[in-house]
């Protein structure tokens, strides 16, 4: 890192390559991203090894890792001004991860509602690592002493438990790790469901209409939003109870960057029908640019594989120093 890179905050997010990213995941975090490299010292990686505490086709996954990475730098991630790899490429991630195991309590780890959900969810496959998976995360950000961590509702208990492990840590053994911030996005826009906009848009949801991926094509994306679920209302405005026009006022006004008020007043005199239609195309419009360098990406395996592999050295580089640290203060001998 420059001199002036060392002068701005770390901040540190993932995203894992289990399918294709849908527009909530575009605009609750990749979007962000783009803009966060501009003012931050950035880290972005591919969660792989967080992946496998559900089932994965090893082919299907090699694929949705190298999608992943492809459509990240599709969306604006500079490999040039952010840090940018694949986890699984930078095995410190999971060597700090057991020190940070043995530093965590079974009751901490027992309290984590999202192992919870998704034991409910995964009952024929609840291991170790679906229990654990919070210290790999704790170690995912801590090796990078992180200053931020943006988190969304579903995250914070982890990030929380992350702060814990480290506050423990630097206590036992001196000052060794950053204890994190959580990093809450200004307009923290939350995208739901198409067909229920009472639930957050999720691409493991059954019906296709209720997402839109990053990659959908223009058309598909149009037909999506014709279908979505609103009310009887017929007004566009912003209330409270209007929970499907709420959601999709959200999603235009993040792609075409006007207020709600000036939505209202522009659909002042029409029906949800020419709404929908108009939100669709100013998403498919916004999105054409991601598609089509996704396109050109995915296509160029070399340019590719150039990127990760120069992100994970550099990583590996960084990481290195943090752990050589903690080996030393938990008494290991140096090789």
């Amino acid at each position: 890192m420059s001199e002036v890179q060392e002068k701005k905050k770390i901040i540190l997010s993932g995203i894992q390559p289990t399918g294709v990213f849908t527009l909530g995941n575009y605009i609750g975090a990749l979007k962000n991203w783009v803009k966060l490299q501009e003012d931050y010292n950035a880290a972005y990686m591919i969660a792989d090894m967080h992946s496998l505490t559900v089932r994965q086709d090893p082919a299907k996954l090699r694929q949705q890792i190298l999608s992943a990475f492809a459509v990240v730098l599709a969306c604006g991630v500079d490999p040039n001004k952010s840090l940018t790899f694949i986890q699984s490429h930078v095995h410190q991630h999971a060597e700090l991860s057991w020190i940070l195991s043995c530093n965590t309590q079974f009751g901490e780890l027992n309290r984590m509602t999202q192992f919870k959900d998704k034991s409910a969810k995964n009952a024929d496959n609840i291991n170790a690592g679906l229990f654990t998976y919070p210290s790999l995360m704790a170690a995912d950000i801590l090796l990078y002493q992180a200053d931020l961590v943006p988190v969304g509702a579903d995250q914070k208990q982890h990030l929380e438990l992350t702060r814990d492990i480290a506050t423990r840590f630097n206590n036992l053994y001196g000052n060794t790790f950053k204890v994190p911030e959580p990093y809450i996005p200004k307009v923290g826009a939350r995208i739901m469901s198409l067909s229920d906009p009472n639930k957050k848009m999720s691409k493991s949801d059954e019906n296709q209409n209720s997402f839109i991926t990053i990659l959908d094509k223009p058309e598909v994306i149009i037909k999506k939003f014709k279908r979505a679920v609103t009310d009887s209302d017929m007004e566009v405005r912003y209330a409270e109870g209007k929970d499907g026009i709420n959601n999709l006022m959200s999603i235009y006004s993040v792609v075409t960057g006007l207020s709600y008020e000036q939505i209202e007043k522009d659909f002042q005199s029409k029906g949800y029908g020419d709404f929908k239609t108009a939100v669709g195309e100013a998403v498919a419009e916004h999105l054409r640019p991601v598609r089509e360098n996704y396109e050109r990406l995915i296509a160029d395996k070399a340019y590719l594989e150039q990127c990760y592999k120069l992100g994970a050295e550099k990583a590996s580089n960084f990481a290195n120093r943090t752990l050589t640290k903690v080996y030393k203060k938990v008494g290991f001998i140096a090789k």
